[in-house]
């Protein structure tokens, strides 16, 4: 099995967690283009097989997501896993539609973003989690992000929550986000609840969580799912390039061939779908095959 299963990961698992499940269930190559943490819930396209070699053109795929921000209140961890160490009191005013609208949409286009302590990024070989954890302090540097767009969704005055969503690029933190905006509205907040609906064109509607994944894996019917994109549906949209038994074999055996074709990423049929071939400056090769 070659291509890409888009799961449905619950509360509470890594996603390394979901990795682990899948490749004992299905026997076979599984990795992830980007992990989800363990109380966030949502989309997570997993690469199977030869799918896994689909992941430089994943990688940079944006996101959205519907976020609920808990105002009031400061954890260590920017989220509802840490611990509170700081609150506020939330004047009923501070809810206002108009006003919380009006932040939100403040935090559109391209800004910098600071990344929070507890992530996986690492300063000097290291991760900040593992600094944060033995109390050691460090400087983290700005990253270039951009909000696409950001909507309210619903404002909770009893609970003091604001839930919204929001379109953003790679490597946009939301417990950052949440923050910022809480910051905005000059009070302190954590992000309470995470949920991905779309990664790229891989939208929540179209997942399955593992245990659905185990029923069709007994049924055999894994790749009829909609839930799963073979390799040849991922460069759908990709030119196609015919090769004959000839240059077919010179293909799989690696050889450039000459191509007078614009460069980049083709399909490549020998009646049937053989891989996935890059031209570059007139010279067609191999990078995946099945």
């Amino acid at each position: 099995m070659d291509g890409i299963i888009l799961i449905n990961k619950t509360k509470g698992c890594t996603s390394h967690d979901v990795v682990y499940k899948v490749k004992k269930m299905l026997n076979e190559k599984v990795g992830h283009t980007g992990t989800l943490d363990p109380m966030a819930t949502g989309v997570l396209p997993l690469l199977i097989g030869k799918g896994t070699l689909c992941s430089k053109y994943l990688i940079n795929h944006d996101k959205k997501y519907q976020v609920v921000l808990q105002l009031g209140k400061k954890t260590t961890t920017a989220d509802s896993e840490g611990e509170i160490i700081e609150e506020d009191i939330i004047e009923v005013q501070m809810l206002d539609e108009v006003n919380i609208t009006k932040v939100l949409k403040s935090f559109i286009g391209q800004q910098e973003q600071i990344p929070p302590i507890y992530s996986a990024i690492k300063v000097n070989g290291k991760k900040l989690y593992e600094y944060a954890r033995s109390g050691q302090k460090v400087e983290i540097k700005p990253r270039t992000i951009e909000i696409y767009d950001i909507k309210l969704l619903n404002i909770n005055k009893e609970l003091k929550q604001i839930s919204f969503e929001v379109s953003c690029s790679k490597g946009t933190y939301i417990r950052s986000l949440c923050e910022d905006i809480a910051k905005s509205m000059h009070t302190i907040g954590f992000m309470q609840e995470l949920h991905r609906i779309q990664v790229g064109n891989f939208k929540i509607e179209d997942t399955i969580t593992v245990d659905e994944l185990e029923a069709k894996f007994k049924e055999n019917t894994i790749e009829k799912s909609k839930s799963f994109i073979s390799i040849e549906q991922l460069f759908n949209q990709n030119e196609k390039i015919e090769l004959d038994n000839k240059k077919l074999q010179l293909f799989i055996n690696g050889v450039k061939l000459s191509f007078d074709m614009p460069d980049g990423v083709y399909r490549i049929y020998n009646k049937a779908f053989v891989g996935i071939g890059i031209v570059e400056k007139g010279l067609l090769k191999r990078d995946i095959v099945l």
